[in-house]
């Protein structure tokens, strides 16, 4: 695997970014490295992202330029961590209010409705990180035949539960925000509670199957 990238973000964090494209793979590693740095003396936070890890040190103990030597061994030896063995069931109604973008992803692949449907519901999808807003999921292994670009202009509220398409990625949006993804369907499974211990249902690793409520024209 290429070398990563290894930069300051700021005066007391550091980035190992990994090249594109995302792959499991290169997930897995990520999530190894976290695993060997959060051992490390002054480190405060770790945040593994889309290839990509962000370490922040406490910043009265940051060296960052031996933190990032420190940093490119790790990563030299870092041996990927297997996916969970956990796998999380959501089930999710599609198309109708729930779902108003199901049709444009239809017209854009050049399939039906049930067959979007079909091929959504009928693969497994790993959680490679959770950010954006909390409990937000970024789901790996679209089907290529489904990548369909994000809303020209985004919508202004999209509501919890909302499981949407973007581009490359397929995920859920665990809270109403603003978004740009091309809305599918919905889900009544709660995405983060912070009463619940963990309060994000899905952690990076995490099997993830979408099961059909519903299709509603």
């Amino acid at each position: 695997m290429t070398e990563p990238r290894i930069y300051p973000f700021g005066d007391s964090a550091l980035v190992c970014e990994a090249p594109a494209p995302a792959t499991l793979e290169c997930q897995q590693r990520i999530w190894a490295l976290a695993q060997v740095v959060r051992q490390w003396a002054h480190v405060v936070e770790v945040v593994p992202g889309m290839n990509n890890l962000t370490i922040v040190f406490d910043p009265m103990s940051a060296d960052l330029e031996s933190r990032a030597a420190e940093l490119s061994l790790a990563w030299a030896k870092a041996v990927g961590v297997r996916s969970s063995t956990r796998q999380v069931d959501i089930p999710v109604r599609y198309g109708g209010e729930d779902g108003p973008d199901l049709q444009i992803v239809a017209d854009h692949t050049g399939l039906t409705v049930e067959e979007v449907v079909r091929r959504h519901s009928g693969a497994e999808y790993i959680v490679f990180f959770v950010g954006f807003q909390p409990g937000f999921a970024y789901l790996g292994s679209l089907d290529a035949s489904l990548h369909t670009p994000r809303r020209a202009i985004p919508r202004l509220e999209v509501p919890a539960g909302s499981v949407g398409i973007g581009g490359a990625q397929t995920g859920i949006y665990p809270a109403a925000s603003p978004g740009g993804w091309q809305l599918i369907g919905r889900t009544p499974s709660v995405l983060f509670d912070p009463m619940r211990d963990p309060p994000t249902l899905l952690q990076p690793g995490d099997c993830v199957r979408f099961t059909v409520l519903e299709i509603v024209r």
